[in-house]
């Protein structure tokens, strides 16, 4: 019984273990996905800018402000 309960702890253990190896991995994974849609977030406003002022040249007016 004492065996038992010996190999059932060092399963849990290494499963525990192996989890935690799994969570720091989909943890590093999503720190850069979360750095990337910024960098993206801030590229498409760039972006709208430029063509706010295109528009805006072109049309000889102002640029609208954005809501």
């Amino acid at each position: 019984m004492c065996d038992d309960v010996a190999a059932l702890l060092l399963a849990l253990a290494t499963e525990n273990a192996e989890l935690r190896q799994q969570l720091a991995a989909a943890q590093d994974v999503l720190m850069e996905t979360a750095i990337d849609a910024g960098h993206l977030h801030a590229r498409i406003e760039a972006v709208q800018a430029e063509r706010d002022a295109w528009r805006a040249e072109v049309s000889g007016c102002r640029p609208a402000a954005r809501v």
